[in-house]
């Protein structure tokens, strides 16, 4: 389908962008990588007037690493993550995960932000950056303030993010020891099933530090201290890795669609859940 009419506007720096937000109010949409925005448009499932396109913001893009802590702007691509090999080995978990978002053709445009600010329960970043205890940065007209990732999402495509802020910069400490994004999805191009992010931190042959993350089994990503918990203090042996399992697989609340029914996904969501542990431990 083709969009309803829109005017079109490309500012050269987030104050022009916040101030078309200011003067267009409900109208006006900021467009990143257009891969959630645009399919919308076109089917008539989002009515935007006035179209803000942050493409030329150069002070919303590249990566910075400073003292253990990473930082990435929103208009960062996905292909920039995978090719950024100081980030590689830094953050190697988020390689991982960009190379399994969709395809090379949406990665080059598609934008960190763009997947972490929309609320879309289907987006992987999302839960990996719940997983990384990251925090994100958003600026409106009253200023910039910050919000953690695990409090960001509210419900499916409902957020914290007031409609006249822009998300400008996501930012991290570069995680310790083991890592792992599992997925699993019906095709290429498709968003998970089931998708699970986690680290886990060994010292002495005990695991001193566990965070995990899940992608599309609830109206939210899950971030699950309880499954976290259930790991630190033990070798990560079958015991305790059956204890992490069950409490993700008690957090999530996944629901029927052409992806299967409830008792499949929590079926599949406790397979993947359970190799992104086992291969995170493996890397310790």
């Amino acid at each position: 389908m083709i969009p309803a009419r829109f005017e079109y506007h490309r500012p050269a720096d987030v104050a022009s962008a916040l101030a078309l937000l200011s003067e267009h109010g409900d109208e006006a949409r900021v467009l990143a990588g257009g891969h959630s925005l645009i399919p919308m448009m076109k089917l008539r499932m989002a009515a935007v007037s006035h179209l803000i396109d942050l493409q030329d913001i150069k002070d919303l893009s590249g990566i910075r690493i400073e003292g253990g802590r990473v930082t990435i702007g929103a208009m960062t691509t996905q292909h920039e993550l995978i090719e950024n090999a100081a980030l590689a080995e830094a953050a190697p978990i988020l390689r991982e995960a960009a190379l399994q978002i969709a395809d090379p053709q949406v990665r080059y445009m598609g934008t960190v932000g763009g997947n972490v600010a929309n609320g879309d329960p289907g987006n992987d970043m999302p839960g990996l950056m719940q997983c990384l205890g990251a925090v994100l940065h958003l600026t409106g007209p009253e200023g910039s303030r910050e919000v953690a990732a695990r409090d960001y999402y509210e419900a499916a495509y409902m957020t914290a993010r007031e409609d006249d802020e822009i998300l400008t910069a996501i930012s991290f400490d570069a995680p310790m020891g083991g890592y792992a994004y599992e997925k699993q999805k019906r095709k290429i191009g498709d968003y998970a099933t089931a998708a699970c992010a986690a680290l886990v931190t060994m010292e002495g042959g005990r695991c001193t530090a566990a965070s995990i993350a899940m992608t599309n089994l609830s109206d939210t990503p899950i971030w699950s201290e309880e499954a976290g918990a259930a790991l630190i203090g033990t070798s990560c042996d079958k015991a305790a890795v059956d204890a992490a399992v069950a409490a993700a697989s008690a957090a999530i609340n996944p629901t029927e669609d052409n992806r299967g029914p409830v008792d499949f996904k929590r079926h599949v969501a406790a397979v993947i859940i359970r190799r992104a542990i086992e291969r995170a431990v493996s890397r310790a």
